[in-house]
């Protein structure tokens, strides 16, 4: 694997358990945080919309199923995988009924945790969703781990969370409404609740962004009184940049 996946996020109270596994992911292209408890796991989840989430159950602060459980009430487009000591079968289904894709009970090989990834991430892009980190909007290259986007005249401009949240929200309903609510419930979560004005004001940059691109296509269409939605001309203008 040469090319870097998405960024993942691995949630364990075992430092030295979550360092020897977060070195090897790197180790193999993919792009990394770690986070020992709860209260570090929520600040890199809003912060760095990591593709893929590998949690512990026994956490210091919290239980990981509630806060797997909160996680998907955010934002549904992450990989979720349970690593856990308890071989408990009716807390591996409380997991799986949350969302989860798989649950390793540890002891476990690192060759397990990179098979099961692997084969995870080949479903979720058979099936469409959206596990690179990079997609190209018509001749646009959007780069969510380094939150950039790059025209098709070769200037990259910088976005901030928010924007990417925003845009791959847009992307995963392509051709589909938005609502703003959608938008202020997944991407700032129920803990914060900005003005539908804030939502126009990410729109209003995130169209200039679209128009630095000769072919305008795709672009960011208003929805009177709903939201927005990323409308294509051409649907071939839109691909994936697969891992």
């Amino acid at each position: 694997m040469d090319k870097k996946v998405g960024s993942l996020l691995i949630v364990e109270d075992e430092k030295n358990l979550g360092v020897t596994l977060s070195e090897y992911l790197r180790s193999i292209g993919y792009h990394c945080f770690l986070a020992t408890n709860a209260q570090e796991a929520r600040e890199i989840f809003k912060r760095e919309i990591p593709a893929v989430v590998l949690m512990d159950i026994g956490l210091p602060d919290e239980n990981g199923i509630e806060l797997a459980r909160q996680f998907k009430k955010g934002r549904e487009d992450f990989v979720l995988l349970f690593l856990s000591a308890q071989n408990n079968p009716e807390i591996k289904v409380e997991g799986l009924e949350i969302g989860a894709e798989d649950y390793i009970t540890k002891p476990f090989a690192l060759k397990e945790i990179i098979i099961r990834l692997q084969r995870i991430l080949k479903r979720q892009g058979e099936r469409g969703h959206i596990s690179s980190s990079q997609i190209l909007l018509g001749k646009m290259t959007l780069s969510f781990d380094r939150f950039e986007i790059e025209n098709d005249q070769g200037l990259v401009t910088p976005l901030s969370q928010k924007e990417c949240g925003i845009l791959k929200l847009l992307y995963k309903n392509k051709n589909k409404a938005v609502t703003r609510e959608e938008m202020i419930v997944k991407i700032w979560g129920g803990n914060h609740f900005p003005s539908n004005r804030t939502i126009d004001n990410y729109i209003v940059k995130l169209r200039k962004l679209f128009e630095t691109n000769s072919k305008k296509d795709p672009e960011i269409i208003s929805i009177r009184g709903i939201g927005y939605k990323l409308s294509l001309k051409n649907e071939n203008s839109l691909s994936r940049i697969t891992p």
